[in-house]
């Protein structure tokens, strides 16, 4: 069996694909075909960062090359982990499988980064699953030696795995503190923007890996500073580029504009399925909705602009996570900062948010016999929450039209006074 695992991971890879990151990486001519597919194209027409360009002109990477620089990790990963012992429960289809589903792992991604991660809208790994099983990726797939059920069930962990153990250790290593996925992209997204923040030592990480049937990969202690590294990078990633100020005003607006459609039934979320960055901005263009002017204005660089923060406090603004009745705060809050006799018009402000977000530790180490947020990290509980804290911010977005006369306003800072007001007024 060993051996079969082998040949499907290094024989057969005759086709090169010249990546900036990476130099060359080979696929064989089954797997190359899977990119030429048409809902592999629409990922060269998405983005991987969005509106991040405004700021890091650079940052023009798309969703395409991203999962090409996964798949290269993630044959390289399983190759490592084989070597090591894997190869006892491995199967050659399997180990296709995988592949495939690390190359595919973004198809039903959303448009415009995660601009749609709040709405009401099935799971872009779900879409991804439905997608590879149905034509022209099933038969694929097929062909290039994998099972498509396999295939869409690492991808989304919503399906049933079965009783084998091949499919959740090949999960564990799709999702996690140091999964290809994020190994590419911290390393991808910081080559483009030109920041030095994400840089990972790949090769170092992936020495330190061993493989674990039930865990996925652990690692030994001396792997313990390159998961800080990865941990950290992704807050400063977070903090300086996904995150910033302009890039979650953008998000922002396009969030507005489709909650506004979606919420008065212009539109349905099967329209948002399948669009790339150019068909969601012809959509919104095309419909007719008093908000979807919002996408005009991103697409022209016409930011709204931030007259107040704050942190977010679960117990204080829980109510804010809600993003149905978010829409309600904003109204009440334009009221209060109105002019007598004149009234800011829908969708003139925009509280923003930012989503839960996780640090993961729950990676093994093996011979400290503790996971990595018991270990000897620096990354204990305690601080991986003060590093959330200090990213999720709460934003108030105004247009620009109005900035000077909401920042004149005299009551302002008793008006943002959240803890006092907002609660209260819905």
């Amino acid at each position: 069996m060993g051996k079969d695992v082998y040949a499907v991971l290094q024989s057969g890879y005759t086709e090169p694909i010249r990546d900036v990151l990476w130099g060359h990486i080979y696929l064989t001519p089954e797997l190359a075909a899977l990119t030429k597919s048409e809902p592999f194209m629409r990922l060269y027409r998405i983005f991987q960062l969005g509106p991040a360009y405004a700021v890091y002109p650079g940052a023009t990477h798309t969703r395409a090359v991203h999962s090409i620089g996964v798949y290269h990790l993630a044959r390289r990963l399983l190759l490592n982990l084989a070597e090591r012992g894997a190869d006892a429960w491995l199967t050659p289809v399997g180990a296709v499988s995988f592949l495939c589903a690390a190359l595919l792992h973004d198809l039903g991604h959303f448009p415009y980064t995660h601009s749609l991660k709040e709405l009401p809208l099935a799971r872009h790994e779900a879409l991804t699953a439905e997608i590879i099983l149905r034509e022209p990726i099933k038969t694929l797939v097929a062909k290039a030696g994998g099972d498509p059920a396999l295939t869409a069930a690492i991808v989304d962990t919503g399906l049933p795995a079965g009783s084998e153990k091949e499919p959740v250790f090949y999960r564990k290593l799709l999702s996690g503190a140091l999964d290809p996925d994020k190994l590419d992209y911290l390393n991808r997204d910081a080559r483009y923007c030109g920041v030095p923040y994400g840089a990972q030592d790949v090769d170092f990480i992936l020495s330190r890996l061993y493989p674990h049937a039930e865990k996925g990969a652990v690692i030994d202690g001396k792997g313990i500073p390159s998961v800080e590294s990865i941990l950290f990078s992704k807050y400063l990633m977070y903090r300086a580029v996904y995150w910033h100020p302009m890039v979650r005003s953008a998000t922002g607006m396009i969030k507005k504009a489709l909650m506004g459609g979606l919420e008065d039934g212009v539109l349905k979320p099967e329209d948002l399925y399948g669009l790339d960055d150019p068909g969601l901005f012809a959509l919104l263009a095309h419909g007719s909705h008093p908000l979807f002017h919002l996408a005009e204005k991103v697409r022209a660089g016409r930011f709204y602009t931030a007259v107040a923060e704050f942190p977010f406090d679960e117990g204080l603004h829980g109510n804010l996570l809600d993003i149905s009745r978010r829409s309600g705060y904003e109204e009440a809050l334009g009221a209060e900062l109105s002019l007598p006799g004149e009234t800011l018009e829908p969708g003139a402000i925009i509280i923003d948010v930012p989503e839960p977000i996780s640090f993961e530790t729950g990676l093994y180490v093996a011979d400290e016999g503790c996971y990595f947020s018991e270990s000897s990290s620096v990354f204990k509980p305690g601080v991986v929450d003060s590093l959330v804290k200090s990213l999720r911010i709460i934003r108030i977005f105004v247009d620009p039209e109005h900035e000077n006369r909401v920042k004149s306003n005299p009551e302002l800072e008793g008006i943002l006074h959240i803890h006092k007001k907002w609660l209260n007024l819905i």
